[in-house]
């Protein structure tokens, strides 16, 4: 058995990597340490760590395949080597990165005889194919191939029912593998003697190369962060107002003017890393500016207040409210 020496910190809570490498374009292996813990600590961490590792963080994948010329899922198309199962198979294990929000067509157009790979799909410049070798098939005649694509990102296992209408234009579902994360593990370390005693936590994660497993810790956490945020606000009052009174008006400085203020005194690079988490929000609020995708400080500051009146069951007491946070934690004059 081999033992590794890895210096850890005793005192201050701290997180190091202590391996990282990228065994290929579709696999890569991070282990990660986070001490000193207590005794039970580490545990609690290393559950929830590889829960939200593998089931809540989005990725990448081809959810449906259509070509008119294809009869149903099983057949054989002459001129090709696979069969339309098999070529359906490998599109399910093409590797995509992307920001995409919801879904987005793609497609195949190749002439044989060759290979068609990976290379050989056209999407939108927001998708990315991570590993350009995959194969998708191999033609054996010069025929064309021709195959739309739907992309989507999302998060977990999708399986696809089939069902016959679904097959009637010529378009087949995909079974959905978002997870970009293979696998995670944790273990545990204790030393110390006593009622002194305490654990290292280690955390082993591969990725599909889609993210880096530095990349999948940090997005684990923000979404365990967004998940237990809204326990640290006391329960929101229940406003019992009339439909006219929630149309007020804001102070003699308007809601722009003051975060203007603000931005004079932020670094534009500061205000990118001041996360809306930790403005301590109501939870509410917090969740409306989340579902329009303003995660930092800087996306706020650079929305109006009648941007911020469009978003769905924002008020003008919620933009009130909202100052008065900014101007409790930033000051503004």
């Amino acid at each position: 058995m081999v033992r590794e020496k890895v210096t850890v910190s005793t005192r201050t809570l701290q997180w190091k990597c202590v391996e990282s490498r990228v065994d290929n374009k579709r696999l890569c292996y991070g282990r990660f340490i986070l001490s000193p813990l207590i005794k039970g600590q580490a545990d609690t961490i290393g559950i929830a760590m590889r829960r939200a590792l593998l089931g809540e963080i989005e990725g990448t994948c081809i959810t449906r395949a259509k070509s008119e010329k294809i009869p149903h899922e099983y057949s054989t198309i002459v001129g090709i080597q696979e069969s339309v199962h098999e070529i359906l198979m490998n599109l399910k294990e093409i590797v995509l990165r992307s920001n995409l929000y919801g879904t987005c067509g793609a497609f195949i157009c190749a002439r044989g005889p060759g290979y068609v790979t990976a290379q050989d799909i056209i999407s939108p410049p927001s998708v990315e194919i991570v590993d350009n070798t995959q194969h998708i098939a191999r033609l054996t005649e010069p025929i064309d191939l021709c195959i739309g694509l739907q992309i989507e990102r999302n998060r977990g296992y999708r399986y696809s029912i089939k069902r016959p209408n679904n097959f009637q234009d010529g378009s087949y579902p995909i079974d959905a593998v978002f997870m970009p994360v293979r696998n995670a593990n944790h273990s545990i370390h204790s030393y110390g003697n006593g009622n002194e005693r305490q654990e290292i936590l280690f955390l082993e994660i591969w990725t599909n190369g889609s993210l880096t497993p530095k990349e999948a810790l940090h997005e684990a956490s923000r979404n365990l962060i967004d998940l237990f945020i809204p326990f640290l606000h006391a329960e929101e009052e229940t406003l019992h107002l009339e439909y006219n009174r929630h149309k007020g008006t804001l102070p003699p400085l308007t809601f722009h003017d003051r975060l203007a203020k603000l931005r004079k005194n932020k670094k534009e690079i500061e205000l990118k890393y001041i996360f809306i988490d930790q403005l301590e929000l109501p939870p509410r609020i917090y969740n409306c500016l989340k579902r329009c995708n303003l995660h930092t400080l800087l996306d706020l500051l650079n929305k109006s207040q009648k941007d911020l009146m469009k978003i769905e069951d924002f008020r003008i007491e919620d933009v009130k409210q909202l100052l008065g946070i900014l101007e409790k934690h930033f000051t503004i004059d």
